[in-house]
């Protein structure tokens, strides 16, 4: 492992990418430290401490949403502005002609994708000052004082929302230069980096923070058995032999030579996770604005926020079924959108004892709805271990959405290394 480190630094071109990851992280960190003006700083940690969604979009934000900085949303906009045009790629046939244009298309509908995180950061960041200025989360004391179109607050609420927008805008434009210019998804190193920058603290807490050591051993057992998962899970797949038939062009014969399809295991990632607890928790999150109403409306305001409190355990059964439901959708979302059976077919590839076309199609369906129920139900289990372990370690915190996506990226950007280091023939981390 050491000397596969000193081998990537001694590659002027690899140690150039490294140093440029690491350099726009260090901004990045900078950035999220520039504070949005007028917020009341202590109110807005007790809100924090009580509001489980703003907890959620604080993981993406690396952080920055606990003080309510010019990146305070993070990439967060620009992740569900990707999902969105995913899902309507194969719904709108004018988006499915774009995507099959080659490297034009995806051009286009990255730029698309650009343009939609623009109004869908407005649109967060105006919800999340309504929310601040409202008072009903921190006892009637508005978090931001001056928010909103009426008298002379419209100036500050523009400035505001540019500034949060831009932070965002900022945050995507850096994550593509590292896509670019450095190791890894770019993207994905900045959420990375903000649940990174937060570790050393929480497992301060939890080491110095707690004298149950029973609780302590736990925690580190169950993480380290919750680590040995994920990327057991990640790397799992079901390899799909291919045979592409002998073609003679001229004087040469192409193909004859055999390979596979790897299916892995769980093709969502980490994306039902996100789309699950979001679903799950704005119906209690709008409840807890309405409990104190009276008459009918307060009554079932006030069911709706017991029931979708994170300590009822019929929150955390529906959350299990969400993200099940989520992982086979959007799986055979992307699935379908690669049309697998059609570009082996134009290559003249062919799976052994399947008929090319329709037949191809209907067995590399079924083949991926099966083993996506073990991805489906791994994902299930990890969003709700930290309900079965809650008597374990009760004092301590243990967030399986943020190990997922930590060991993922660290996983992704590994094996880039490894393949800068493999094409120069030198050995690499992953034996």
């Amino acid at each position: 492992m050491l000397e596969a480190v000193t081998n990537a630094f001694k590659l002027e071109d690899v140690r150039r990418k490294l140093l440029f990851t690491f350099g726009v992280l260090i901004a990045f960190r900078f950035i999220a430290h520039v504070p949005v003006p007028g917020v009341d700083r202590a109110a807005l940690a007790d809100l924090f401490r009580s509001n489980q969604l703003m907890g959620m979009l604080d993981l993406f934000s690396g952080g920055a949403m606990t003080t309510f900085s010019i990146a305070a949303m993070g990439v967060y906009p620009y992740i569900t502005a990707t999902i969105i045009m995913q899902l309507l790629v194969p719904i709108i046939p004018r988006l499915e002609e774009i995507s099959k244009e080659g490297e034009s298309g995806r051009h286009r509908i990255n730029t698309i994708t650009h343009w939609l995180t623009v109004p869908l950061a407005i649109l967060q960041a105006y919800g999340t000052g309504t929310i601040l200025a409202s008072g009903q989360q921190s006892g009637g004391t508005p978090i931001i004082s001056r928010f909103g179109f009426t008298g002379d607050a419209w100036l500050n609420t523009v400035a505001i929302l540019l500034s949060m927008t831009a932070g965002t805008v900022l945050l995507v434009w850096m994550g593509e230069l590292i896509t670019e210019n450095g190791i890894g998804n770019g993207v994905s190193i900045i959420i990375f980096a903000g649940i990174v920058s937060r570790l050393p603290t929480m497992v301060g807490q939890s080491i110095f923070g707690t004298t149950n050591v029973p609780a302590l051993v736990g925690f580190l057992v169950i993480g380290l058995i919750t680590v040995a998962a994920i990327v057991y899970v990640q790397e799992g797949q079901r390899r799909i032999p291919v045979q592409y038939a002998k073609r003679i062009r001229g004087n040469r014969m192409y193909g004859g030579q055999s390979t596979h399809i790897p299916l892995r295991v769980n093709s969502a990632g980490m994306i039902p996770l996100i789309f699950a607890m979001s679903m799950m928790l704005f119906p209690g999150t709008v409840a807890s604005y309405l409990v104190n109403a009276g008459g009918f409306l307060g009554d079932v305001a006030k069911f709706v926020y017991q029931v979708f409190n994170t300590t009822s355990w019929v929150y955390w059964v529906l959350y299990f079924i969400l993200v099940v439901g989520m992982t086979f959708f959007y799986t055979m979302v992307i699935f379908q959108q690669q049309n697998l059976s059609e570009n082996l077919q134009k290559y003249g590839g062919f799976i052994p004892g399947i008929r090319p076309g329709r037949p191809t199609q209907e067995y590399l369906t079924k083949t991926m709805y099966r083993i996506t129920w073990i991805g489906a139900l791994f994902l299930g289990v990890i969003a709700v271990l930290p309900f079965l372990v809650r008597d374990i370690s009760s004092s301590l915190v243990l967030s399986s959405t943020g190990l997922l996506i930590v060991v993922g990226v660290v996983i992704d950007t590994m094996k880039q290394l490894e393949a800068q280091l493999m094409m120069r023939n030198y050995e690499g981390f992953i034996k």
